[in-house]
């Protein structure tokens, strides 16, 4: 394991995430490093990093609030704003800010804009625990969500999908 990762770990356990929680940051890196492989202007490290770290929230809370809770987190153990942005962003293919005030969060726009962000995002969105699972899994298990939440899913699917084989 490359000493990034095991710092990230060693984060995570330091800040109450259980071993479930860490082994899904694993298998969401994994995935994510997989599909930025290819991308040469991709930031790596940064991909890495926020794969690592994105449900550190978790340790906080396991409420839809854990992406903002995380962010905070980072921001106040001075992590540099791409890794915060990276956990803010990563549920779902992103929260809207009127979407975050309809669900009691602080209302941020946390969506993912750069290639990181979506590369995480798309990479957690494929990771059901610690199995890595297909898009169409994890559109059926998130019957429950609104059609146009789902449908973001499967546009940023599609759109890291291309962005990363080309």
């Amino acid at each position: 394991m490359p000493d990034q990762r095991k710092s990230c770990e060693t984060l995570l356990r330091e800040q109450g995430c259980n071993s479930r929680v860490v082994a899904h940051c694993r298998a969401v890196t994994s995935i994510a490093m997989d599909l930025s492989a290819d991308c040469p202007f991709v930031d790596h490290r940064l991909v890495e990093t926020g794969a690592m770290l994105h449900d550190i929230g978790r340790g906080v809370t396991h409420s839809i609030g854990h992406a903002q809770a995380g962010a905070d987190l980072c921001r106040r153990l001075g992590m540099p704003e791409p890794v915060a942005r990276i956990v803010e962003c990563h549920t779902g293919a992103g929260i809207t800010a009127d979407e975050c005030t309809l669900l009691g969060l602080l209302p941020r726009d946390c969506v993912p804009v750069t290639a990181e962000e979506r590369i995480v995002t798309h990479a957690d969105n494929l990771a059901a625990g610690s199995r890595h699972t297909t898009i169409y899994e994890t559109l059926d298990s998130a019957v429950h969500l609104p059609r146009k939440i789902r449908r973001r899913m499967y546009r940023l699917a599609l759109d890291v999908e291309i962005f990363c084989k080309n």
